[in-house]
């Protein structure tokens, strides 16, 4: 296993789940719960940084690696998927919305999965839809985390659902874009 500062960064964001997690599990009046929410926000933004962050560098720097290329995509699923369930417990979110981006991650890796064992990653590459919903789901995922009726007269709650129903949207639309992309590979008897 390769060691640098990009898969430094990713084996950071894996170990910031438990810690994130455990902030809404500790006895009530150890810590006040809106600084729970504000400290969960504080380190799934930090999370959110680290991954546009180690990718840069492992660009920059000429340090990518299989293994990172493998690690960084689980970080970022787990903490996504820690969130999600974590905002439904707290019931400021729809479990649909987390049935549908939990699911639709699942799928899109496993077909990335399949499609790489075939020589044919690149059909199913991150595209600009994918961004999009990543943009949607972050902003939802870290308002419903703060967590506040009213902060400056805003609804964040309300807010981040609405960006939260933007990003299941755009989560399916691009759950089908990237299984048209696959499927044009099986249809294109050149590459067979």
């Amino acid at each position: 296993m390769p060691w640098n500062l990009p898969i430094f960064l990713t084996w950071m964001r894996v170990l910031l789940i438990p810690v994130f997690t455990v902030l809404f599990y500790l006895p009530g009046g150890w810590i006040d719960p809106q600084t729970v929410n504000w400290t969960a926000a504080v380190i799934f933004a930090a999370a959110a940084v680290t991954d546009w962050f180690d990718g840069f560098l492992a660009r920059l720097w000429k340090q990518t690696s299989d293994f990172g290329a493998f690690l960084d995509p689980v970080a970022d699923k787990l903490m996504v998927a820690v969130a999600l369930l974590l905002l439904v417990s707290l019931n400021r979110t729809y479990v649909i919305f987390a049935m549908i981006i939990i699911g639709r991650e699942i799928t899109i890796s496993a077909l990335r999965e399949w499609m790489a064992q075939m020589g044919k990653r690149g059909s199913v590459a991150v595209a600009t839809i994918g961004k999009l919903k990543t943009t949607a789901q972050m902003a939802a995922i870290l308002l419903l985390l703060v967590g506040l009726k009213d902060f400056h007269g805003f609804d964040l709650i309300l807010i981040g659902n609405i960006l939260m129903f933007i990003a299941s949207v755009l989560t399916i639309w691009s759950m089908f874009y990237y299984l048209k992309m696959a499927w044009k590979e099986f249809q294109n008897p050149a590459q067979q």
